[in-house]
């Protein structure tokens, strides 16, 4: 239904609006950037929609395609156009509401528009050249952070120091890292990224290649905001993930100390997206990382009126939680993720470890038996009416089950035990299978609470050993069928 030219149909809409930009995007011998969001907001804009193409000085090429592209796109609405091989070309297609007889007096209109903005691009990016990254890293000084934890430059100094830290931890090239986390932030006091703030990092990037930094060191100062959004890359470079991870964490100590944590559904220093980044790096590019080690090492740093107020625990709870929607979106169950958590380890990757060992474990027949197992010693080690001994005492165990079980236990404890320190979680639940056998038989056959306090204890003693195998990944009491 076309009447009145309007496309009621919003899908129809968008539909006509890619369909028409492809074809007009062909006619400059290229291929149109139909991004997603800028598609649907001009789909959203018009009622019958034309497309309109138009041309720019190539001169303008000389700037970094960025600017360029975040100009048509931000602010002006149109789709640019990239070559086979992604370069830009010196056009683009813009979305008309009206079929104009003179098509061509609103395409040149488009383009006068342009022009200025372009120009201003590039004197941006000339004026901005005259100065080196690592002579702004002073003009930080004037630029507030957050009133209680001082400046940009006092947060690029402390910065630095986790670059350092985390760079040490890993094994990078330290001297790199720090160089990258002292011009991470000198971008933002550049008339570029004043005019375009979305291009922070992307600029620093581009003035550090300039200035003759390290190409290591560029690609980091534009990496450390990656990612910039739920299921964006991570970086790759070890100086952009040392940094990205150094910068991320200052922020949340600081701003947790300051008592300026996310309540509700308020979060203006989005540190939800910040913890979660943490998370996402130090599991996905299989970082050894401590959490609370790196924590501490952050609040160390802190001004000393506001390091007394830092909360450790506060905060590793929260990046914790940030791990559970991530998991329930990969397909694991939240038992499994709180039988995990409940262990409580310290490193993120520890974590995804263990989790996916749980989550493979439940797959196995025996499965489900050593689950019940699990939950049952647990219940009957919470009401026992006194202390469990260390030791299993050999001469107690009176009945061929309680023997069986103690000699299977012992011999899996001594099989499990390397496997356990490598981390090898999902080998050693493996190994603890087998016990099911008899962890059943010994749950038919013997009575646990009986009256004789040696016996009792002693059998008290052997679960305990029992669910110690268990805990050493996660506690599988917790888990549901």
């Amino acid at each position: 239904e076309t009447q009145g030219m309007v496309i009621p149909d919003f899908v129809a809409r968008r539909e006509a609006i890619r369909g028409q930009v492809t074809e007009a995007a062909k006619t400059c011998g290229g291929k149109p950037d139909l991004e997603p969001t800028l598609l649907d907001e001009v789909t959203a804009l018009v009622e019958w929609p034309i497309a309109v193409t138009g041309e720019f000085d190539p001169g303008f090429l000389t700037v970094p395609h960025e600017a360029l592209v975040s100009t048509m796109q931000f602010h002006q609405k149109y789709f640019p156009v990239r070559d086979t091989h992604g370069h830009l070309l010196p056009c683009f297609i813009t979305i008309s509401n009206i079929d104009s007889a003179d098509r061509q007096t609103v395409s040149k209109g488009n383009e006068r528009v342009i022009r200025p903005r372009f120009s201003d691009a590039e004197f941006f990016w000339n004026q901005d050249r005259k100065r080196s990254l690592h002579d702004r890293l002073e003009d930080l000084r004037a630029v507030t952070f957050e009133r209680e934890l001082g400046t940009v430059y006092d947060k690029v100094m402390r910065v630095v120091s986790l670059a350092d830290y985390i760079s040490n931890v890993l094994g990078y090239e330290s001297r790199t890292c720090r160089r990258t986390a002292e011009l991470a932030k000198c971008d933002l006091v550049t008339h570029m990224v004043y005019e375009f703030p979305e291009l922070q990092g992307v600029m620093g990037g581009y003035y550090a290649r300039h200035d003759g930094e390290a190409d290591e060191v560029a690609r980091g100062v534009e990496e450390h905001y990656l990612p910039r959004f739920g299921g964006d890359a991570l970086p790759r470079t070890e100086t952009g993930t040392a940094v990205a991870l150094a910068d991320r964490i200052d922020t949340l100590v600081g701003i947790f100390a300051v008592g300026k944590h996310p309540t509700g559904t308020k979060d203006p220093f989005a540190l939800r997206r910040a913890a979660l980044a943490i998370m996402r790096i130090l599991v996905e590019r299989a970082l050894p990382l401590d959490l609370y080690a790196l924590i501490t090492q952050a609040t160390a740093l802190l001004p000393e009126p506001t390091r007394i107020k830092a909360d450790a625990n506060l905060l590793f709870e929260f990046a914790f939680d940030r791990l559970q929607p991530y998991y329930a979106e990969r397909g694991f169950r939240s038992d499994e993720f709180e039988a995990v958590r409940a262990r409580r380890p310290t490193q993120p990757l520890d974590f995804d470890r263990r989790l996916r060992a749980v989550a493979g474990f439940r797959q196995l027949e025996e499965a489900e038996s050593l689950e019940a197992a699990n939950k049952r010693i647990r219940n009957i080690l919470r009401k026992a009416p006194d202390t469990v001994p260390e030791q299993i005492e050999s001469s107690y165990l009176v009945t061929e089950a309680e023997q069986a079980l103690a000699s299977a236990i012992s011999q899996r404890s001594a099989q499990v035990e390397p496997l356990m320190r490598a981390g090898d979680y999902a080998a050693a639940l493996m190994q603890l299978a087998p016990l099911r056998a008899a962890v059943d038989t010994f749950f038919d056959e013997v009575m646990v609470m009986v009256d004789d306090p040696a016996l009792r204890g002693n059998r008290l003693a052997l679960l305990q050993r029992l669910e110690g195998l268990f805990l050493r990944v996660a506690d599988f009491s917790r888990l549901q069928h």
